[in-house]
């Protein structure tokens, strides 16, 4: 099979990029499962950004995001790399929305929601299921579009690489050798615009809220072809991970509590109802991820005890049911009410 473009993955970030080159020809997404399986299905609170003033909370600016990003970032990110990103998040949006994306919406305006790390409400968000609301609509989006051909269930072996084959050429990568798994066939794809979109790699740990798909395939096919790869430490664990003890199946092992339930009150406590997070950090539970990661280990080791607890239930009753239903309704099938019992 032969394309303009050939991308690996079928998340937001390669569909979103297919979806864009569809307009300067031909497109391959390439997934190693089903379309809907990727991390992206799996995202719960939203996506940041600073969106055009009328819109936008109250006193947030572009400068003031990146400022929270290289705070939350402990000096360790691309000053260049977080202005970029910022600067072009509302277009980003507005893509997203184009394509059939719907974020919630209060009175004409769309309903921010806040997150660890950020010093104002800026979190889009489609209720608790935001990253299923996002797959949906981009997968929609990608079958309607002619210049795009989706194939499920074909895995990449490898990447094809020129100084492989002996050519005479510069190195490059010109397409590359996938399985079908329902066939076993193995096909070549050429092409010479190869786009790694693959995920991450969260599943190389015993405890990950990532899905079973999070093998880390693209790093491996990028090594593989001769890339370098740089900064594999950075690996974010996230601080709220239901602790259910003795569950089977991928979602009561590693169901995620989503951060944006803290960005609306939620409170982490330890068994006596006290607020630890406070003695590490002021922000409490909506410090940035590291810290409150940190925070909730230093808190099990010091007390013994088997995990920490997310109290909501000061919170109206409804609220949890209205604003988190899938979370509120997850957590109700393992047992617990989150309205009445810390999670």
């Amino acid at each position: 099979m032969t394309a303009d473009f050939l991308v690996i993955g079928a998340g937001i970030a390669g569909l979103s990029f297919a979806l864009r080159a569809a307009k300067h020809g031909s497109v391959i997404v390439v997934a190693k499962g089903q379309a809907f399986e990727s991390n992206t299905a799996w995202a719960q609170g939203g996506i940041a950004s600073v969106l055009p003033e009328e819109d936008r909370d109250a006193g947030d600016t572009e400068e003031q995001h990146v400022a929270d990003t290289l705070d939350a970032g402990a000096g360790l990110c691309k000053e260049a790399a977080v202005r970029t990103i910022v600067s072009e998040g509302a277009e980003a949006i507005e893509d997203l929305v184009h394509y059939g994306v719907s974020f919630d919406k209060e009175d004409g305006h769309f309903q921010l929601g806040k997150e660890g790390g950020h010093s104002h409400r800026r979190i889009l968000h489609a209720r608790d299921t935001t990253g299923r609301e996002i797959a949906r609509a981009l997968i929609e989006t990608a079958r309607n579009t002619p210049n795009i051909t989706l194939l499920e269930d074909h895995f990449v072996i490898d990447l094809i690489n020129t100084d492989r084959l002996g050519a005479a050429v510069d190195e490059r990568v010109i397409g590359a050798y996938v399985l079908e798994m329902k066939t076993n066939e193995v096909k070549v794809f050429r092409s010479d615009r190869v786009v790694l979109a693959a995920g991450g790699c969260g599943k190389v740990y015993l405890y990950t809220t990532n899905p079973d798909s999070a093998t880390g395939d693209g790093v491996a096919l990028a090594w593989r072809a001769g890339a370098s790869i740089a900064n594999m430490e950075f690996i974010q664990f996230h601080p709220t991970c239901f602790y259910n003890p003795g569950a089977t199946g991928p979602e009561a092992r590693s169901f995620l509590v989503s951060e944006a339930v803290r960005g609306e009150g939620g409170i982490l406590i330890n068994a006596k109802g006290e607020d630890f997070t406070r003695k590490i950090d002021p922000r409490g539970s909506l410090a940035p991820r590291d810290i409150v990661a940190r925070a909730i280990d230093r808190e099990i080791k010091r007390t013994g005890a088997p995990c920490v607890y997310l109290d909501v239930t000061h919170k109206p009753k409804g609220f949890m049911k209205e604003r988190f239903p899938y979370i509120y309704q997850t957590l109700l099938k393992f047992g617990l009410d989150c309205e009445t019992q810390p999670i």
